[in-house]
Order: C-alpha cells, then structure tokens, then sequence
C-alpha cells in the first residue's frame, strides 16, 4: 500500500527518536523517508516506494547497532535535530556512551579544558583565569619567551553560557570527526595553527581582550569543506545548510548587527586557515 504522498511504509517502531534516526540516515542516502507517529507506542517509518529493497536492507543493518556514530554523523550532516524525550530511555542512556565514541582524546581533553575554565571562572576566579589566559597586552619576543601559552591562552576561555556551549558542540562534533578520519596529529595541528593565526590578527584589530574557540571552529569548518571536496573518499563532509549557516553568522558579525561582540577577525582568519590547511593535507597525504 503507498500512502503519504507516494511513500510506502517500511516498519514501525515504538521509539520515536530511533525512527527519527532512522529516517534521517535514509535521507542522507537519497532515499525520501518521514516519520508518521500513529500513537505514543507506534511510529512507522515511510519511505519512497521505488528504494523499499534497499531501504530494508538498510534497516536490517540499522536495528542491530542503531547508536553507531555513523548514523548519528548522518543524520547531524543531514541538518536534522533528535531530541530525547522521556520514554526514549535507551537514548539517554546511550548519551555517554555515544558522546565518548564520537570523540578521540584531543577532542575530549579540549572540550574538558573549556568548560574547567568556564567553571572556574564561574565560581569567583573569573578574573585571575582571564588574566592568566589574556593574550599578550603588549606583543614582543620576551612576552612570548617568558609565557608562551598566551598565544593560545584566549581560546579556551569563554564570556558566557550561549558563547561556550555554540563553542564546545561543534568542536565536539567538528573535531571528533577529523580526529577519527585523520588522526590526532591533524587535528592538533589546526588547533595549533587556527588559534595562533586567528588570536594574532584578532589582537592587532581589537587589543587583547577576546576570548573563545570560535576562531578554531571556524577552522575546523573550513577544513572539512575543503577536505571534503578534495578527497571525497576520506568521508568527511559538511551538509550546505550547515556551512551556509557559518557563513551567514560570520557575515553578520562583520555587519555588527548581532546583540553580542563577536570576534569577527578570528572567525575570518580561522575559517581562512583551516581551509589552507585541508589543500595542504590533502596535497600531503597524496604525495
């Protein structure tokens, strides 16, 4: 039977968040598929009629590890968002599991220090961690000599909730698939090199007081769409919708538009050298 505008049913399942999952992943397939909840215990996963073959065979695959990060990779690239509900019990309970699988251990030691530094921060040593962390009021060979830690220092240090949370998710998320593609090296080194690129220019246009992992996130955006478009194979990829998003945002900073500062340069700058170093791995990794 074909139902819901030419999409024929394939299976119901009684966890709405699986077969949201489900259905995303097919998408990202090319396969037309959408969720229909027919009660709180029941939704069926409809599909289009002339992929049902491969849809099933897809699912027979899917049931037995529905948690794999490749499904969750997807369906994030596919732009789509999951939301736990209450019922989903098995979900939440596979939230740190998934959360630890997506991420190698320079994404997690990363996204560790952040939020150790927003914490503390939080709690009455705001100033002294600023200060500790500030990149350098004046600029020369001895500030750098005698602490060269402030070259890196600003990006691990957040002004807000909203800031660190945008902050540390795509990391989270940007950074754990680089990691698990590439390996640690790479992604330490954009670490390395975004923030530096992106702390330097952002301190000669606005002076010392920024702060944020922005400038890297934007560096891991550029780097996998530029990896992504020159070596396809290595399976790292951003959705249009996604990198339109960025790019938008960035443009609106520059336009001074947005309710909050924003480190406008150190956006620019670290989108700018993740992009030149995907040429650069990508040109590396083939020679």
């Amino acid at each position: 039977m074909v139902d819901h505008e030419g999409l024929q049913p394939l299976v119901q399942l009684e966890q709405h968040n699986i077969a949201l999952l489900f259905a995303n992943y097919l998408a990202t397939l090319g396969i037309d598929a959408k969720v229909v909840s027919e009660s709180k215990q029941a939704h069926m996963v409809y599909c289009q009629q002339d992929k049902i073959s491969q849809a099933k065979a897809e699912f027979d695959v899917f049931i037995t590890k529905p948690f794999d990060k490749k499904y969750q990779q997807a369906a994030w690239q596919y732009g789509e968002t999951v939301t736990i509900n209450s019922s989903d019990v098995s979900l939440f309970a596979n939230f740190k599991e998934n959360f630890l699988d997506h991420a190698g251990i320079v994404t997690l030691l990363v996204f560790a220090l952040c939020w150790l530094v927003f914490i503390g921060s939080n709690i009455g040593w705001g100033q002294s961690i600023f200060n500790q962390l500030q990149f350098y009021p004046h600029l020369s060979i001895d500030a750098f000599l005698a602490e060269p830690w402030r070259l890196l220092g600003p990006a691990f240090f957040h002004f807000s909730w909203l800031h660190i949370v945008f902050n540390t998710m795509w990391w989270w998320q940007l950074g754990g698939s680089i990691e698990e593609a590439l390996g640690k090296g790479t992604l330490i080194n954009i670490l390395l090199i975004s923030a530096i690129f992106s702390n330097l220019g952002q301190f000669i246009v606005s002076g010392a007081s920024f702060g944020g992992l922005s400038g890297v996130v934007y560096a891991l955006v550029g780097f996998i769409w530029w990896y992504g478009y020159l070596a396809p194979e290595k399976g790292l990829s951003l959705s249009k919708s996604i990198i339109g998003f960025l790019l938008f945002w960035l443009l609106l900073g520059f336009m001074d538009i947005l309710p909050v500062n924003m480190a406008n340069t150190a956006h620019l700058l670290g989108l700018i050298s993740g992009c030149l170093l995907a040429v650069f791995s990508v040109k590396l990794s083939r020679n």
